[in-house]
């Protein structure tokens, strides 16, 4: 399906060795941002994450509930992030919502760099209206996805709902991601998909916050998390 992928510089791309205070005590890296790309016969992507955003959002996919999704996913995790996609929308949204997908994932895990100071665990319970959804992540290198989201209708104007499964596939994937999603209540397919989202969002932004009381370690008891 890849005929072609291309990583365009970093932002700031992280040293894999940390920087040192004066005190000797290791510092986590000022700036966690990262900038993907992904051309294909299908797509044409360029991707920006920032961590340690304020959840300021530029979205452009061309699939206006993904754009709402992804703006949602942004804001609610407060990442700093812009996506710029072209893909082949006259035959479906398949191949763009799902490389959307890895690209995210391929930037997330640029972004986190070694992992060192990580909180490494994260989970959120969303409600909307009469939707609620789990969310629950590991960073753990193990890039994975367990689904149990029940959805009544498979189509949300021009949206295909069982692409959000294929996108969490990507990411998680590409993110080095063990990702669980519930659906626990919910009757509206919109207000599903929006708390999983969302859900995902804040349990990532757990994940991937810094604990000062472990910067510059490893918060792995085997020493690794890939």
């Amino acid at each position: 399906m890849e005929n072609d992928r291309r990583s365009t510089a970093q932002a700031q791309a992280q040293d894999t060795a940390q920087a040192q205070a004066p005190s000797g005590i290791p510092q986590p890296s000022p700036a966690r941002r990262a900038e993907f790309a992904r051309i294909t016969n299908e797509t044409d992507i360029v991707l920006r994450v920032d961590l340690d955003g304020t959840g300021e959002t530029d979205i452009a996919t061309g699939i206006p509930f993904f754009d709402h999704m992804l703006d949602a996913f942004g804001r609610h995790g407060l990442f700093n992030l812009a996506v710029a996609a072209k893909g082949d929308l006259e035959v479906d949204a398949h191949h763009t919502v799902e490389d959307v997908g890895i690209v995210l994932g391929q930037a997330v895990a640029s972004a986190l760099g070694d992992k060192r100071g990580i909180t490494r665990f994260g989970s959120s319970l969303v409600p909307m209206d009469e939707a609620l959804l789990l969310a629950a992540c590991d960073l753990s290198g193990r890039g994975q996805l367990h689904y149990e989201v029940k959805l009544p209708i498979e189509i949300i104007g021009n949206f295909d709902t069982t692409l959000v499964k294929e996108f969490l596939v990507a990411f998680a994937g590409n993110a080095g991601l063990t990702l669980h999603v519930r659906s626990l209540a919910g009757e509206n397919s919109h207000h599903i998909i929006e708390a999983a989202f969302k859900a995902v969002a804040r349990a990532l932004s757990a994940a991937v916050a810094v604990d000062p009381r472990i910067v510059g370690v490893l918060p792995s008891t085997k020493g690794t998390l890939s």
